[in-house]
């Protein structure tokens, strides 16, 4: 009792400082931009893609949550939700601004926008003309929010809770944010040097899978694969597809929604995601049949993602045929990913975050070289099959950078981090699983 009345009163002390300093920002939020460029319409369907773009969190928790055993289930699941409200204050205070805010030589923004100061109900012109940067600076939250989320699938099982929460605040900082600004953000060198990535293909999916596929490393692996014979299996399919059919669904917003306006660039987006992850999906399902005499269901959900991740960054400038050929081009390479890894590579990805994310988003970044059409995005350039091959080389120097830094970035975060912090659970913690071991929980209750 005792404990608790001291962390009360200390989280209380920093909830009255806090009010206390919001004094100092007073007004901040409704800025002096012009807000009768506002569009009611774009304003309206980037709300409603920023709420869907914010259910993909919790539906990776689910997708992730079928795959792992039962005894890890609600770690999972409590692990995206963690990190949904860290990522979220983080954003706020400094994230947005380190992405979007004054750009300092290409590498990082300035903290002009610290507490969204000077983020208000008017446009920024220099990424969102016709909605309130508000609106704007949420919608993007989502994608840094969901980045890391990705992450965890391969160290489920064993990473250490408390690590966890720092490292997501660490990663999104200083691998995230200065990603997002070379790509995004004005004045970024990617940018700078016309690399396209509509809607987070090298932002979100690559730097992902290339820091899950480090921190796979570093962690180490579950003690059950020591065994070569172990073989697991997903513990709760339907979970797996309800996390899919969530995944999906709100990738409409996370694809469509980065048009930024209720227009016909939007639809393109709309029709090419869901285009290119039905693709991707019976991909992966004619292959599980081949390699194992029956069509798997978890094999045909992960398809589709892969056909999402994979479409992701060419969704607003590749056309509808164009995304079917990047779906089944995609569906095939992750696959076999997936299957390389697991048998070549002696690191335990658990959730083969690297294959999905890491591979489908170089896949889908690459061939947006390819495939690109300037007369479906005027601000995006053609591809190569349009007459560019300048446009490959570039999406090739994009891919390499984002892959390099995430990989090496997260490798020096974890070792700094395993000078004073254990990075995974105990051999009898994970023996009796971290629902009951880090969280006195369970996901099932059978009587």
């Amino acid at each position: 009792m005792k404990k608790l009345i001291i962390s009360s009163t200390v989280v209380l002390l920093v909830g009255i400082i806090v009010g206390l300093f919001s004094r100092f920002f007073a007004g901040a939020s409704a800025g002096s931009e012009n807000v009768s460029l506002i569009n009611a319409g774009d304003t309206a369907w980037v709300m409603v893609a920023t709420a869907l773009v914010m259910l993909m969190t919790p539906a990776v928790g689910f997708f992730y949550g079928g795959m792992v055993r039962q005894k890890n289930v609600v770690s999972i699941l409590k692990q995206s939700f963690v990190i949904l409200a860290i990522v979220s204050l983080q954003w706020v205070l400094i994230g947005y601004s380190l992405v979007f805010g004054k750009d300092i030589h290409g590498v990082i923004g300035g903290l002009n926008y610290f507490g969204l100061r000077g983020v208000g109900f008017g446009p920024n012109l220099a990424y969102a003309g016709t909605i309130p940067q508000l609106a704007f600076m949420m919608f993007q939250a989502m994608f840094a929010i969901i980045t890391p989320a990705l992450i965890i699938g391969a160290v489920a099982e064993r990473i250490s809770f408390k690590t966890l929460i720092v490292f997501v605040l660490l990663w999104t900082t200083f691998i995230y944010d200065p990603i997002a600004h070379w790509v995004w953000g004005t004045g970024g060198w990617l940018h700078g040097l016309g690399a396209l990535d509509f809607a987070g293909g090298t932002v979100v999916h690559i730097s992902a899978g290339f820091a899950g596929l480090c921190a796979a490393m570093l962690v180490g692996g579950r003690s059950l694969t020591k065994s070569k014979k172990t073989i697991q299996h997903a513990h709760n399919v339907p979970f797996v597809f309800l996390g899919a059919a969530l995944l999906w669904f709100g990738w409409f917003g996370f694809n469509a929604g980065s048009a930024l306006s209720a227009s016909g660039l939007a639809w393109n987006a709309f029709v090419t995601t869901n285009t290119a992850a039905a693709a991707a999906g019976l991909v992966w399902m004619f292959l599980s049949w081949r390699e194992h005499k029956k069509p798997s269901a978890l094999a045909t959900a992960t398809g589709a993602v892969c056909g999402l991740v994979a479409i992701t960054p060419a969704s607003g400038f590749v056309g509808p045929v164009a995304s079917i050929a990047i779906g089944i081009i995609a569906g095939v390479v992750t696959y076999l990913a997936l299957v390389f890894r697991t048998k070549k590579i002696p690191v335990d990805d658990t959730l083969d975050v690297w294959a999905a994310h890491g591979v489908g988003g170089m896949t889908g970044a690459i061939l947006t070289g390819v495939f690109a059409e300037k007369v479906i995005n005027s601000a995006g350039n053609n591809g190569l099959l349009f007459g560019n091959p300048n446009q490959l080389l570039i999406q090739l120097i994009a891919v390499g950078a984002t892959a390099f830094y995430a990989f090496f970035g997260t490798w020096v975060l974890l070792k700094l981090l395993s000078f004073q912090m254990k990075l995974r659970v105990t051999k009898a913690e994970e023996k009796l699983g971290l629902d009951q071991a880090i969280h006195g929980e369970t996901g099932y209750v059978l009587s």
